[in-house]
């Protein structure tokens, strides 16, 4: 429930674009494994997402192996893609390389134990510099080195009657940036976002028919803080774990399939946010919470989806304000949409956007917030079963409150791609 958000490149990157061709072919073929790669030439003109820009052309290689086992009762699979990316004029900056490296591994599994009882498991495993790659690891600005993001959940559906049903569902999420502090003079994105976020609840759903199923829920959600470091410059009174908090959330939602192209989902409700652990004083809020979507399949390998959140998230902004209290975290409002065509068998073109404003809560910068807009367009072309090229141009801007936080960030790419 409790998400992370991260809404630089919210245009997928290269590396994450190919995935998602491999995907489409994958289901396109089913088999048992399945291997693909890309070579790419780009240009960023923000590589370190910051207001301090510095560009450079570059080359992206990107193989990925994946396998699935479709058993009669059981579907496992598992992906692992990496990137190598080589910036050209990286190489006369002060950074310790011009190449990145990514890594990044899923898995998942469905197990029906019967008709009534259902287990899914997803995981994803990050290993990247670039928030873009980071997805949900709540930093702003590139950060060098191995940063860790992993995100899993598991959710167990037992239906009791044809009426009513139950969902039981944890996720964690853990975040470990490697740019540690070494000193006490000096904070980094390690001080203050390394965390663990997990949360646990209970769906309680009613069909009331083939097409419509209601539920109400209830979600506990912790976050705790793991930097163990000063997180504010020239004070010892704020460490890491000054920003711990437990959230409950109660929501009501539905389900609805209007018609066989056309279903959404709709949940919304209330967060109530214990910030127990501030140095200052232990403080409590309320704040909405909000998750609606919805998906049009207008023609077979084509559709639109679209949706809305309300939630909180963390920050790497801490600054405290005048009433000592840090910023504790933000709350989003968050619209997205993604647009799929497929033109004719080979022709696949993609279009997604978004547009999130984030408030900041307490702190320095309490009721000042961020607009961020991101979008992408990208082109596939599949020359056959085995081989495709694309290309593609993602746009980003953050227009923040805080002086020197706002920027911009333009990255074209074409390449080749061969799937096995």
């Amino acid at each position: 429930m409790k998400k992370t958000f991260v809404f630089i490149g919210l245009a997928a990157s290269a590396a994450g674009l190919s995935s998602a061709f491999a995907q489409g072919m994958e289901a396109a073929a089913p088999k048992l494994w399945n291997v693909s790669g890309t070579l790419r030439g780009f240009y960023d003109d923000n590589y370190t997402a910051s207001n301090t820009k510095q560009s450079s052309w570059g080359m992206e290689v990107s193989p990925s192996v994946s396998a699935n086992l479709d058993l009669q009762q059981t579907d496992i699979g598992i992906r692992y893609t990496f990137g190598m990316y080589y910036y050209f004029d990286r190489a006369n900056t002060d950074d310790s390389s011009p190449i990145d490296y990514t890594h990044q591994a899923d898995f998942w599994l469905d197990h029906a134990f019967d008709e009534t009882l259902k287990l899914n498991v997803t995981d994803s495993f990050v290993v990247a510099q670039d928030p873009t790659l980071l997805t949900g690891a709540g930093a702003v600005t590139r950060v060098g080195g191995n940063n860790v993001f992993n995100r899993g959940k598991i959710t167990l559906t037992k239906e009791w009657t044809r009426q009513f049903g139950t969902a039981i569902h944890y996720g964690n999420n853990l975040v470990v940036y490697s740019d540690k502090t070494i000193d006490s003079a000096t904070v980094s994105q390690a001080d203050i976002l390394n965390r663990i976020e997990q949360n646990a609840g209970l769906d309680l759903q009613w069909q009331f028919d083939k097409e419509t199923m209601g539920f109400i829920g209830y979600n506990f959600a912790w976050t705790r803080y793991t930097g163990n470091q000063n997180i504010v410059e020239g004070s010892s009174l704020y460490k890491s774990d000054s920003r711990n908090n437990d959230t409950h959330y109660g929501y009501v939602g539905v389900q609805h399939e209007f018609t066989p192209n056309l279903s959404g989902v709709a949940r919304g409700g209330v967060s109530y946010v214990d910030m127990y652990n501030d140095p200052i004083s232990a403080s409590h809020s309320l704040a909405p919470y909000a998750n609606i979507s919805a998906t049009y399949t207008f023609i077979p390998g084509s559709f639109l989806e679209g949706g809305f959140t309300q939630d909180i998230n963390a920050t790497d902004v801490v600054q405290p304000g005048n009433d000592g209290r840090l910023t504790q975290y933000q709350q989003s409002s968050i619209f997205y949409l993604n647009l799929t065509h497929k033109f004719d068998s080979k022709l696949t073109g993609s279009l997604v956007g978004q547009y999130a404003y984030s408030r900041y809560k307490d702190g320095a910068y309490g009721n000042q917030g961020d607009n961020t807009v991101g979008a992408g367009v990208s082109l596939n072309y599949q020359f056959n079963s085995h081989l495709f090229a694309d290309a593609g141009y993602n746009f980003d801007e953050l227009f923040s409150d805080i002086a020197g936080r706002s920027y911009s960030r333009n990255r074209v790419y074409i390449g080749l791609g061969a799937n096995y």
